[in-house]
């Protein structure tokens, strides 16, 4: 039997949700809660410039999935982040949370985004029509 792990990246690449379902599925998860964080448009952004340090970001993600693992019982995490130049309709976020029912997967994968955006070295610049077009 294979016991979902959690799994963890923070890059340049485009978001792939199939293997994180993948990591956080098996037997003893009925539930898997998925969820995608898309640049929107909001005022005149058009673009957001996410820097991170990727070692200390994908350990505090591991950090947090304890955490939660504590606060909503067993389940699997596995989260991706991009960084770079996003324009507006990019997924920039891509989180699966397995666990034995939805309500667990439901809440964890929600507390996750939020101590995620929190405490996790992974911050994003506003990028304005005026200063896309001059670089």
């Amino acid at each position: 039997m294979e016991v979902p792990r959690d799994h963890f990246h923070v890059g340049e690449a485009p978001l792939d949700l199939e293997p994180l379902i993948a990591a956080v599925s098996g037997p003893g998860h009925g539930a898997v809660a998925v969820f995608l964080g898309v640049v929107r448009a909001e005022g005149d952004v058009v673009a957001l410039d996410y820097e991170a340090y990727p070692a200390m970001a994908t350990r505090q993600m591991a950090a947090l999935a304890d955490a939660l693992r504590a606060a909503h019982g067993p389940l699997a995490v596995a989260c991706a982040h991009r960084v770079g130049r996003l324009d507006v309709g990019v997924v920039s976020l891509a989180l699966a949370v397995g666990a034995p029912h939805r309500r667990e997967a439901f809440a964890a994968a929600a507390d996750f985004v939020d101590r995620l955006k929190r405490s996790v070295p992974i911050w994003k610049r506003d990028l304005t029509l005026d200063e896309r077009s001059e670089t």
